[in-house]
């Protein structure tokens, strides 16, 4: 009997540690970093120049990276022949420590992808834009046609919507908006300055002569894309009055008009005039707002700040009579990831590092490490590198034994100091 519970201990003990090393150097198990990272660290080595054969990029902790969400601005202006692309980035507010599915380790036998997928929070939601107001007259293209719904100011049933026309005069609030773009160029009118009695903007001005433009027969109206889940509503006023409702108006299947009972007709607004006066016969309180954002005025920082960059990019254009197209118009809310690496590069002949300061009793290195910061901007599955910054490393402090410092000299060359008797010394 002790004989046979003596072989079934050693066999559970056996059974008990084959198991373990399994799970830790199993044949068949080889987790691998996730695609995203290897074409981010590929597209940064060559952006920083660098061969892939003489540098080793390390880190990427995916426990230090950040995740934040912000606003990006992409527009192409053509000035005579010459495009010029513009992207303003601003600033993330918030940056939070967010698990995103391409982060988790790749598992072949998917046992470490099911275990990371019961611990971690994943963010579900992409990031949508601030709710926002755009003013008629212009056409919106829907994308995402099925997840689109209005309300006037309560939900209205008008289908599969893929185009919506707002007339002059209606004012809707989006909600939900991925991002809006122009679908096609629009050519604006110059001088930018601002009017002679100096309570206009020169963008504002600019918007309003285009508005005027549109107004007129014939004209192409101004025609946005709207990509996300999103909503139509109508701004909400003090007295709820019927005449702030807009009115709905189905044109084809999947096309509707939205229009102000106030507006009748276009001629209502503004008697036909030169357009070079147009903004003469405007008040202030007509530029107030900037079409066809109804909800940016004038003292926005960020159009202030367009503005004043939009005039260095004209250079003297700009108080001149003329014109310039705007090819490309496109605001997105977007993700952003902020995570360190180091880069470590051999040491060869003629890469300008002096070692002529380099204690003695130190082994130089044969390797440069070098720590940066890497801006990306997620899409999708994957990560594309914004900016690459390099970072200063916390400084580590070299410890040395108090022989070295003394010249590294025996106890018995040490000269004997005598102190002074102390007649309270026990």
């Amino acid at each position: 009997m002790f004989l046979r519970s003596l072989q079934v201990s050693i066999f559970v003990f056996l059974a008990v540690v084959s198991s373990s090393s399994a799970l830790i150097s199993s044949p068949g198990y080889n987790p691998t970093r996730p695609k995203a990272l290897s074409d981010l660290k590929e597209a940064i080595t060559k952006g920083l120049g660098f061969q892939p054969d003489d540098v080793k990029i390390t880190g990427f902790d995916m426990r230090d990276a950040l995740v934040g969400h912000s606003v990006a601005y992409e527009f192409d202006v053509e000035i005579g022949n010459k495009v010029v692309p513009l992207k303003l980035l601003e600033d993330v507010s918030r940056w939070e420590y967010v698990d995103l599915p391409f982060f988790r380790m790749q598992d072949p036998q998917g046992s470490l992808g099911k275990e990371l997928v019961e611990r971690s929070k994943v963010a579900d939601g992409l990031p949508v834009l601030e709710p926002f107001q755009l003013a008629g007259p212009m056409e919106l293209w829907i994308q995402d046609a099925k997840d689109m719904r209005i309300s006037l100011p309560h939900d209205v049933d008008a289908g599969v919507l893929k185009k919506v026309i707002l007339a002059d005069g209606a004012v809707v609030t989006v909600k939900g908006a991925r991002s809006v773009s122009l679908r096609h160029p629009v050519e604006l009118p110059l001088p930018l300055n601002r009017t002679s009695n100096g309570f206009a903007s020169g963008i504002l001005r600019m918007a309003e002569r285009l508005r005027q433009a549109s107004l007129s027969e014939g004209a192409p109206l101004l025609s946005l894309r709207i990509v996300g889940p999103t909503s139509l509503t109508s701004p909400t006023s003090p007295a709820n009055s019927p005449a702030s409702r807009l009115r709905l108006k189905r044109l084809a299947p999947g096309l509707v008009e939205l229009s102000s009972p106030s507006r009748t007709k276009p001629a209502d607004i503004l008697p036909s005039v030169n357009l070079e006066d147009a903004t003469a016969l405007l008040t202030p309180t007509q530029f107030t707002t900037m079409w066809p954002l109804a909800s940016i005025n004038g003292s926005n920082s960020n159009l202030l700040g367009f503005e004043a960059l939009l005039s260095s990019v004209l250079g003297p254009r700009a108080s001149k009579k003329g014109s310039f197209k705007l090819l490309k118009a496109d605001v997105s809310a977007q993700t952003y990831i902020k995570i360190g690496f180091q880069v470590e590069k051999k040491l060869q002949e003629g890469d300008g590092i002096d070692l002529s300061g380099f204690p003695r009793w130190r082994t130089k290195p044969e390797s440069l490490r070098m720590h940066f910061e890497v801006l990306a901007k997620v899409e999708g599955d994957k990560m594309l590198p914004e900016r690459v910054i390099q970072v200063t490393p916390v400084l580590v402090e070299d410890t040395v034994a108090p022989s070295v410092l003394t010249g590294n000299v025996t106890m018995s060359t040490t000269p004997i100091v005598h102190p002074p008797p102390d007649p309270f010394t026990l």
